[in-house]
């Protein structure tokens, strides 16, 4: 077992773009034992999927495709604001076993995010839920 967290960054428009720039630029600075193994972006030309991809960092454009993955994933940050496609992700992470992977809410990603900026604006719509 590695002492390395990988995570995976799903949704990246607005707020998840943000979120993913401030977990990325932490990790850097920090030298954490983080890894981010993958995003998910709808257009993969977007600035945000541009960052990773030049990071060499996996761009999918579907979601759920970042499941496949398996246990290679320990934490996977939903930001799409999308409940089917969380339920989703449940269903697939169910189907092949994996009780491994955590799945995180947009919520836990604004509690994080909160720690990891000052001054962040956490304002705007909120899906909670599990």
């Amino acid at each position: 077992m590695s002492d390395t967290i990988n995570v995976a960054l799903l949704g990246l428009g607005r707020i998840g773009h943000q979120f993913a720039n401030s977990l990325a630029d932490h990790i850097e600075d920090g030298d954490k034992p983080i890894k981010i193994v993958a995003v998910a972006e709808r257009d993969p030309e977007s600035e945000a999927a541009e960052r990773f991809k030049n990071d060499g960092v996996p761009v999918y454009t579907d979601a759920i495709g970042v499941v496949e993955l398996g246990e290679k994933v320990d934490i996977i940050f939903d930001l799409t604001g999308v409940p089917t496609i969380r339920q989703a992700l449940r269903v697939k992470l169910q189907e092949m076993n994996n009780y491994h992977t955590v799945l995180v809410p947009e919520v836990f990603a604004r509690l994080l995010w909160s720690f990891l900026e000052e001054g962040v604006d956490l304002s705007g719509p909120l899906r909670t839920g599990y």
